[in-house]
């Protein structure tokens, strides 16, 4: 009996292993066309990994991997020891939260609004003028944000003197505490319309009926925006509230590094910049790999818990 059992098993995996083979052979031509791709991730996101084994050695350049000095975590004790570290996180994760709230809301309340707008020509002109700020680098957007806040002539300060709300010019850009606020602002006005794309595309995807249902119960369209377009975009939103957290604290330093300056360093310096500036910089190789290798693993520790809570909570998940 437990001979034949075991029989019928084994003839149900191989069932399952030829028609896993008969359908990988059926989309050959796509998994062929995929190579390329997989090849790409694995040389430029994976392979690079192997250069983490720096942060536990005392790396000198022109020596090999088994003539490097192995120190263990000494780099990482270093770093935790040093008060500037915590003063980049403080930043980090300031400038973070600042840009997950601002650069997260606000292109959903964009979408939402201008899936409203029923003139075409004027949403078509809208969504082409909210996106071009995308394509443009953050050394041309630090510049006109620069001019724009500047005391000689920015237009900022001629508004507010013209309008009597100061009586002489603001030095915006040598204001420390300002300065958080102005990267936020400046890095929403740049990618709101590009990121609020994929929730307009997750608005078309909305049956039509729903409005019509709701227009016919006498909704009106704030009801309607409410209680039939938010719930639609809802698992959008979520998934991309969980990448979102795990990016927390890797938020690149080109927006910091370009409207920063030496008034305003203990604000603009990040954990990126602090990485560039006190390891490469300094030529402490093995430095900076231990803040990257912090860097990725608190992300992923970011990533999973984010991804367990909204899993708990709303069923929701992107793994």
């Amino acid at each position: 009996m437990v001979t034949v059992a075991g029989q019928a098993k084994t003839e149900t995996k191989a069932g399952k292993r030829k028609h896993f083979f008969h359908i990988a052979w059926q989309n050959r031509y796509l998994y062929a066309m995929s190579l390329p791709f997989v090849a790409w991730v694995f040389v430029f996101s994976y392979l690079p990994l192997w250069g983490w084994t720096m942060a536990f050695q005392k790396f000198r350049p022109g020596r090999g991997f088994f003539e490097q000095e192995w120190v263990g975590f000494e780099h990482f004790k270093t770093l935790f020891q040093d008060d500037m570290f915590y003063l980049v996180m403080r930043n980090t994760l300031a400038m973070s939260f600042m840009g997950l709230v601002a650069g997260f809301v606000v292109p959903i309340l964009f979408a939402v609004l201008l899936n409203e707008v029923r003139h075409m020509f004027f949403k078509r002109f809208v969504q082409t003028v909210s996106y071009l700020p995308h394509f443009v680098s953050w050394v041309v957007v630090a510049g006109i944000v620069t001019k724009m806040l500047s005391t000689d002539n920015g237009a900022i300060n001629d508004l507010l003197l013209w309008l009597g709300v100061i009586s002489e010019p603001i030095q915006f850009m040598a204001k420390g505490e300002w300065f958080w606020g102005i990267v936020t602002a400046s890095d929403v006005w740049k990618e709101t319309g590009w990121n609020a794309i994929i929730y307009l595309a997750a608005i078309a995807g909305i049956s039509p009926e729903l409005y019509e249902a709701a227009k016919v119960d006498g909704a009106s369209r704030l009801r309607q925006m409410w209680h039939i377009t938010l719930p639609g975009i809802r698992s959008t939103i979520i998934i991309l509230l969980i990448m979102s957290i795990g990016h927390l604290i890797s938020i690149g330093f080109e927006k910091q590094f370009l409207l920063g300056n030496n008034l305003v360093v203990d604000y603009s310096n990040v954990l990126d910049l602090y990485a560039l500036n006190y390891g490469l910089g300094m030529g402490r190789f093995s430095f900076g790999t231990a803040i990257n290798i912090f860097n990725s693993v608190v992300s992923l520790m970011l990533l999973f818990a984010a991804n367990g809570l909204f899993k708990k909570i709303t069923k929701e998940s992107i793994m």
